[in-house]
């Protein structure tokens, strides 16, 4: 009987990063106009100043596309090779076919299969790491991953507890097979607590409550939230998880080079890295110039350290995020 040798584990890492905002601005003082609200009162909360907002008719696999033709170019490569393709969104083009499918038509990887991934705030840690195993598994060598969203799509702008929250981007990283140690994820955890998805979803629009004159004329196709559960729920859980992962790993917070957490607040991340012990000098906050952009958040807070010399080869760097459902998700490695 001849058996198949078994494919051998490979290590993979960040071959390469971009993003792409939307060039339309909304500031605190645009939005005082819009709802009652104030710039003071934002900005204490939340640390937002202003976010990017897309054009009406603008779509997920519009930034996407911006953002991943940046990548792949600085990775050295061309779209057809590219072989895998994952999206991390909340805000698809539309319910089918897969943003993926239309983003691997518009940078033209031939070669490439892919899908989209759900995880709300957690959709970039949940794709990368989907990425990595399937490159660890040998079933890709070059893999795509986006993250990104037009948040503003679902967005009640009559809504002040939400309104103020979000903005839509995209980033877009490689990653890709290598055999330097040196560089590449090291390990990942990630987990869910369904029992809170009410604190914090669109309740209608899906199978369960299809669009209706009664689902629109209660505006139940925009992000419903409960802040204080989602704030407790975040604050616990974002620490949580970077500590399984950091002393699994026997990694003293304090040496890490960069913590890049997903920005949905500024008084989580800060929280985090204080009841961890992490210097705050290493932990990489811009939730002030782009808001929430939920999928987003974590490429282009990784961007900005690149573009900052925050970041270089060989950094020891830990992502963390917390979203709805709850989704839950935390990766450690060394910047390649």
């Amino acid at each position: 009987m001849v058996t198949a040798a078994p494919r051998m584990v490979r290590r993979a890492h960040i071959a390469s990063i971009a993003t792409y905002l939307p060039p339309k601005i909304l500031t605190n003082a645009d939005l005082e106009k819009m709802v009652e609200t104030t710039d003071e009162w934002i900005l204490q909360r939340t640390g937002i100043r202003e976010r990017h907002i897309a054009e009406r008719g603008v779509g997920t696999s519009d930034l996407a596309y911006e953002a991943s033709k940046k990548a792949i170019e600085r990775a050295g490569l061309t779209p057809e090779d590219i072989d895998l393709i994952i999206v991390g969104t909340t805000t698809p083009d539309m319910v089918f076919p897969s943003t993926a499918c239309l983003l691997q038509a518009k940078i033209g990887a031939k070669r490439a299969w892919g899908f989209d991934l759900s995880a709300a705030c957690s959709g970039f840690t949940y794709s990368l790491t989907t990425a990595a195993q399937m490159i660890g598994s040998g079933g890709s060598t070059h893999a795509l991953v986006v993250g990104g969203d037009v948040m503003s799509s679902i967005i009640d702008y009559t809504d002040r507890t939400t309104c103020v929250l979000f903005g839509d981007g995209a980033g877009a990283v490689v990653v890709s097979a290598t055999d330097d140690d040196s560089v590449g994820l090291i390990d990942f955890e990630n987990y869910v607590d369904g029992s809170g998805g009410h604190a914090l979803c669109m309740p209608a629009g899906g199978s369960q409550r299809p669009a209706t004159h009664e689902t629109i004329d209660e505006r139940l196709h925009y992000v419903k939230q409960e802040g204080q559960t989602v704030f407790k729920f975040a604050v616990r859980n974002m620490e949580e998880v970077c500590r399984r992962i950091l002393e699994r790993n026997n990694i003293d917070p304090a040496s890490l080079d960069l913590f890049a957490a997903h920005q949905a607040n500024r008084r989580i991340i800060q929280l985090t890295a204080e009841k961890l012990g992490m210097p705050l000098e290493k932990v990489m906050i811009n939730i002030d110039r782009y808001g929430n952009t939920t999928g987003g958040t974590i490429p282009l807070v990784l961007n900005d350290a690149v573009e900052q010399g925050r970041l270089k080869k060989g950094d020891l760097v830990l992502l963390a995020s917390v979203g709805a459902g709850f989704t839950v998700g935390a990766v450690l490695l060394r910047w390649g």
